[in-house]
């Protein structure tokens, strides 16, 4: 925000439009103190995706929000940061017995509780993105209705403690790995590209259901259901290859295929992720990302009288 020095006899004159739509000025002045500051707050563009100079300018609060999550995260449980290694390791189990033993499912010189295990790392940062930038506005409600600040600052304050919990999954990932005698390639070196394709993916759709739980409630009923079938028509717990030939055109779409066939690719040194799952990936990344702020940001102004 900006600020202008006005004389006293421009106070007394009514503001013009232009001057109106400023974002701050400073009008009068008082005996022995100087001007008397005067800041009003416009509405943001109604198109405007991002305002990264104001959330540049919020930068501490922030990293105060991301510092807070992570305490508030662990504090009172007996096994504290073991339950974000814990959680992984059982859905690996269970899937392990599913469609290992059960359903026969086998991949090649790779034992399938460590094919589940990279599946699942992959997944536990979508589901934990989405689940966040989705309860972030609800979750603070007494601080968006009191207190101005950018609210795109809840969400993304909340990355903190996700990649701090992947961080975590990913060394007991190189536990595993070393143990079960299966090594990584080359491709490793894009572990990170699959992490940020992951985030923007859920943090778009996570930020459009963050912002319309606001307004409407159900919102927040359906999301863990959409989730629980999300997981499921994910290749997670299995490979694209799996997947009959019928189905296997629509899995593609599904814009979370490629980034889970490239964990898998980068962690396991398994086949290569097919090229059209991964154009739809990194598309389905922009857009719903893109898409994800923007209503963000024009729904934003409302947060305040309706949470």
């Amino acid at each position: 925000m900006t600020a202008d020095t006005i004389t006293p006899a421009e106070a007394d004159e009514p503001l013009r439009p232009s001057e109106r739509a400023s974002a701050g000025r400073t009008v009068g002045r008082a005996p022995g103190r100087g001007p008397i500051p005067l800041l009003v707050i416009k509405p943001p563009a109604r198109w405007a995706p991002f305002r990264l100079k104001e959330l540049w300018e919020f930068r501490d609060l922030v990293r105060r929000f991301a510092a807070r999550d992570i305490t508030l995260r662990y504090r009172q449980t007996a096994l504290g940061v073991i339950w974000v290694v814990l959680q992984p390791l059982l859905a690996a189990g269970v899937f392990s017995f599913v469609f290992g033993q059960v359903a026969g499912f086998e991949e090649t010189g790779i034992p399938y509780f460590v094919f589940a295990y990279a599946g699942m790392l992959g997944w536990n940062l979508v589901n934990s993105t989405l689940s966040k930038f989705s309860g972030s506005l609800l979750g603070n409600a007494g601080l968006v209705s009191k207190i101005f600040f950018p609210r795109l600052a809840l969400p993304l304050s909340t990355l903190g403690s996700t990649l701090l919990d992947f961080l975590v999954s990913a060394a007991m990932m190189g536990v595993i790995l070393a143990i079960s005698g299966v090594a990584p390639g080359l491709a490793i070196v894009l572990l990170p590209v699959w992490m940020l394709l992951a985030l923007l993916i859920a943090g778009g759709i996570g930020l459009m259901a963050g912002a319309l739980t606001v307004k409407y409630r159900d919102v927040g009923y359906v999301m863990p259901v959409l989730t629980q079938i999300l997981l499921y028509a994910t290749p997670v717990a299995y490979s694209l290859a799996r997947v009959p030939e019928s189905a296997e055109r629509w899995v593609k779409l599904n814009p979370l295929t490629g980034v889970m066939e490239g964990f898998r690719w980068s962690l396991l040194d398994v086949a290569r992720p097919e090229a059209g799952a991964l154009a739809s990936s990194v598309i389905a990344a922009v857009v719903l990302f893109l898409a994800g702020a923007t209503v963000f940001t024009r729904m934003e102004r409302q947060f305040a009288d309706v949470i």
